[in-house]
């Protein structure tokens, strides 16, 4: 064994309990509570001002002629933006493996870390609206204005920086790495052989990394355009596939959910006891597969929603918990009832091999080739978003002239991600990823009074404007 390798070993040692801590305790704990503690502050507003966020979320689509405001985006520009990051290669592989490790009550869990994680992301956007600044005409904002404001002085620059440094690392390189690795991965199968499975990979990541400059060099404009486009389009696909799996199984839905609900408190009811599931692990790989998933609380998508042309910060609050909604309670549930009526998640298959194998039930050969179709597009709206707000963090830290390198760089690493194993990438960016959240819910607890006040006037303001409304209509 060489240097490299033993470095590569004790490395990948360290990261991982370094995961192990964050994921499996203190993100669940700290994540899980900031949901909790916003839920009650902000009396259940995924709850009283779900339906209507969702018709607003509606209203707001291009084709109902709302334009991007200058320098910015349209709120569904930024919805579509968040989405983007958001739908990626964990709500084809993550379901299946919050299944096959915590079992099908994993699911339950996962829907309850969501149902917090809509409060917690209604008061990330809010505060990415309410802090983002102008600078030459273009508008920016995210977790670094707000947690310079959440705390003056050196302290507040530092933590703010720290941010700024690692969601550069974790999405911007490592992320878009391992997303560009799962494309190539996916069509190394369906079209390589051993002899030119290299050769695949990398026309693969060569194409990939061309279509990606094209769209990070645009700017705003163009990522915005992109992903208004493409994820309508991509979840219509994906949530078409399932409903017609779904069709064919549709007998085995009641019991699909039932091996759900009864498998939250009582794992081992559900298969017997064949399968050493148990509560601690449902929860576990439940809320943590499902916070990993969603990204509420990790201070990502208020890149996105920052920029938005609304009327009141709370606006883009209200459009932001749609995407969790949509995230996890649309997109997420469709895979895992796809996996658990297929019944093939206790015969040893994982990740995306199980999707594939749970849809070829259905579509037989054609299966392989419908998830890998999903997996390019979500893995690319993905990449997409992960370079956005990594490049506003760069515009943060090094002004506008470094904007470009940054565009290279990671074209570059999608290239060398196409092509290598990244397994301990993907830990890295896992690390950093967890660590990325510390700093901003320290901003956003620290500027919890802001977001209540905010959500009363948004309030009072609906409130008044029904009144009027229906004294024109008397």
């Amino acid at each position: 064994m060489d240097v490299l390798q033993i470095l590569e070993e004790y490395l990948g040692s360290f990261v991982n309990w370094i995961n192990s801590f964050l994921w499996d305790f203190l993100l669940l704990i700290l994540l899980c509570g900031t949901g909790i503690y916003f839920t009650f502050r902000l009396k259940f507003v995924q709850v009283t001002r779900f339906w209507k966020s969702l018709c607003e979320m509606f209203k707001k689509c291009r084709f109902n002629g709302e334009k991007a405001g200058a320098g910015g985006m349209s709120s569904f520009q930024s919805f579509t933006t968040a989405v983007a990051a958001q739908i990626g290669t964990g709500n084809l592989a993550g379901a299946a493996t919050a299944i096959v490790m915590g079992g099908p009550g994993a699911i339950f869990w996962m829907w309850l870390s969501a149902f917090l994680g809509m409060a917690t992301i209604f008061a990330e956007a809010t505060l990415a609206q309410k802090f983002k600044k102008e600078q030459n005409g273009k508008i920016t904002g995210g977790p670094v204005y707000y947690i310079q404001a959440a705390f003056r002085g050196r302290f507040g620059r530092v933590l703010a920086g720290i941010f700024a440094v690692l969601i550069i690392i974790a999405l911007g390189f490592m992320g878009n790495m391992v997303q560009s690795n799962s494309i190539s991965a996916a069509f190394e199968s369906l079209l390589g052989t051993p002899e030119n499975g290299t050769l695949v990979k990398l026309i693969t990541g060569v194409v990939l990394a061309a279509v990606a400059g094209f769209v990070f060099l645009g700017g705003v404009k163009r990522i915005a355009a992109f992903t208004e486009k493409i994820v309508p389009l991509m979840a219509l696909l994906y949530i078409g596939g399932c409903v017609v799996v779904l069709a064919f199984h549709w007998d085995r839905i009641g019991s699909a959910f039932w091996m759900i609900f009864r498998g939250a408190f009582q794992p081992q009811a559900v298969l017997g006891g064949a399968v050493g599931f148990g509560i601690k692990e449902a929860i576990r790989y439940g809320v943590a597969r499902g916070l990993f998933s969603n990204e509420a609380g990790m201070g990502s998508t208020p890149h996105a929603h920052a920029l938005a042309k609304v009327k009141h910060p709370c606006e883009q609050g209200s459009i932001a918990m749609i995407s969790v909604f949509l995230d996890t309670f649309v997109v997420l549930t469709l895979t895992a009832l796809v996996i658990i009526t297929s019944g093939l998640f206790d015969n040893g298959l994982d990740g995306i091999e199980l999707t594939q194998a749970a849809f070829s039930q259905v579509f037989g050969g054609f299966g392989g080739i419908f998830i890998a179709v999903c997996l390019l597009f979500f893995a690319f709206s993905t990449i997409v978003g992960w370079y956005f707000f990594g490049e506003q963090n760069i515009r943060y830290l090094f002004g506008e002239k470094a904007v470009k390198i940054y565009a290279a760089l990671v074209v570059c690493f999608i290239v060398l991600g196409s092509l290598l194993k990244v397994e301990l990438v993907w830990s890295m960016a896992d690390m950093f990823n967890g660590l990325m959240v510390i700093p901003n819910l320290l901003g956003v607890l620290a500027l919890s009074g802001i977001v209540s006040k905010l959500y009363a006037d948004f309030g009072s303001r609906s409130e008044k404007k029904q009144k009027k409304t229906k004294e024109k209509s008397c």
